[in-house]
């Protein structure tokens, strides 16, 4: 049976962010993610995981112009002062959070000068923290366009080339049928490489049941896989969250 969890970035909106833990550890969440903590000082955000009961699972290192349009800087040649910069913040929450895992943007970035950067990067993050789980995630161009990493092959290479024990795949179902067209077939070829899961349905990425992929049968491949990392509940419910986490009962 999988481990859920709760993407505090998409579900629970209803409500301010500092009460969307308490409703995930009533739904039956047993971990949270999200995108971005760094609006709020660690201590507290520390002490709504506590008070609630509940792991944390990921989180994504800095992007300040998110707003703006930005994804990151970790591929963006030009850019390594700032990376560094923006991944000790990551590492300062780390410090106080405990995520399982950090999510590095790569950013809007294209060809061979940006490839170079982004493994200089990625390895050098691996070991500034050798401690810390780091992952990388192909999103796919219609939702992200101009973003590096949109292959799951280019995202295998990368993790081979940097070769370090801590860096992994970010395995986003719904990402990968987007840029494969198939889930469990993708996941076969890539499952060596994952720390994370994250789910939505296709199309609309709302809750992840009935459309275009069988989660029952992509949840049972994990098991028989021996999948035992979280996985992240990350879509923007159709109806309000609590009326639609049925698809956990598969």
């Amino acid at each position: 049976m999988p481990r859920f969890a709760a993407n505090l970035s998409f579900l629970f909106t209803e409500r301010p962010f500092p009460e969307r833990f308490s409703a995930a550890a009533k739904a039956g969440f047993e971990a949270v993610e999200f995108l971005f903590p760094y609006a709020y000082p660690a201590s507290d955000v520390r002490d709504w995981l506590e008070e609630a009961g509940l792991k944390l699972a990921l989180f994504n290192t800095p992007v300040h112009d998110w707003e703006d349009g930005g994804r990151g800087v970790a591929a963006l040649a030009g850019e390594e002062a700032r990376f560094r910069a923006e991944f000790d913040l990551a590492l300062s929450y780390a410090d106080v959070l405990a995520p399982h895992h950090i999510h590095v943007m790569a950013g809007l970035a294209q060809g061979e000068d940006a490839a170079e950067v982004y493994e200089r990067n990625l390895t050098w993050a691996a070991q500034h923290a050798p401690a810390q789980s780091l992952t990388i995630e192909p999103i796919n161009a219609d939702d992200m366009p101009g973003y590096f990493l949109a292959d799951f092959d280019q995202a295998v290479q990368v993790i081979d080339r940097v070769s370090t024990a801590n860096l992994g795949l970010q395995f986003d179902a719904y990402h990968a049928h987007r840029i494969t067209g198939e889930v469990m077939g993708s996941w076969a070829r890539c499952a060596r490489h994952a720390r994370h899961v994250q789910v939505a349905g296709v199309p609309g990425r709302h809750e992840p049941m009935g459309g275009q992929i069988d989660y029952p049968a992509f949840f049972r491949q994990l098991d028989a896989g021996g999948y035992t990392g979280f996985v992240g509940a990350e879509y923007h419910p159709a109806a309000g969250t609590t009326a639609g986490l049925g698809w956990r009962d598969f």
